[in-house]
């Protein structure tokens, strides 16, 4: 069995046939028979988990086994205290209401630099939230943060569970530890 932890690049999708001129998970180099678990877009970044396992692929991505996975987005203008209250509430998005979340104000994380590098506007400032999910619908931090009104400019996940994505840059994977297998399927 292989269980991977990738850092996915911006611009990369998370499946293994290339489309629309994007990269795929074919140029990684993963041994063959493994998947992702859940998806990330062409335009996001951050922690995908792989594995051939099938019974463990369901428990992490399947929403009602709620593993929680923590998004950093870095968001037009200053974030406020009245936005985070809605989203720790959960919103209403066009499918429907979202469950409660964790959301926070964090300062710039020291993520890689993102290429190509996002927009800059010298009127617009910027802020970063990190957010707590535990359901995983399409583009669902960035319909969150656009339904309290703080389009999001980069969006990264830095983690599934107890899985992180530290030690790695964007484009490298490694094979999780026999220990780190074991403290994910408790």
């Amino acid at each position: 069995m292989h269980y991977i932890v990738f850092y996915k690049p911006y611009g990369v999708l998370s499946q293994f046939t290339p489309a629309h001129g994007h990269r795929s998970l074919s140029d990684f180099g993963f041994p063959k028979g493994v998947y992702a678990a859940g998806r990330l877009d062409a335009d996001s970044e951050g922690l995908l988990f792989l594995t051939d396992d099938g019974i463990f692929q369901s428990r992490i991505a399947e929403p009602k086994h709620k593993t929680p996975k923590i998004y950093l987005a870095q968001v037009e203008r200053i974030v406020t205290p009245e936005a985070l209250e809605k989203l720790r509430g959960g919103v209403i998005l066009n499918d429907g209401p979202t469950l409660p979340c964790k959301a926070l104000a964090v300062p710039e994380p020291s993520l890689p630099p993102r290429e190509p590098p996002i927009r800059f506007r010298k009127t617009v400032p910027t802020s970063w939230v990190e957010i707590e999910l535990k359901e995983g619908r399409n583009r669902q931090v960035r319909r969150m943060m656009a339904c309290v009104g703080f389009p999001v400019l980069r969006l990264a996940r830095r983690a599934i569970g107890t899985l992180t994505l530290d030690g790695l840059a964007p484009g490298q994977w490694r094979e999780l530890t026999p220990a780190e297998i074991k403290r994910l399927k408790k």
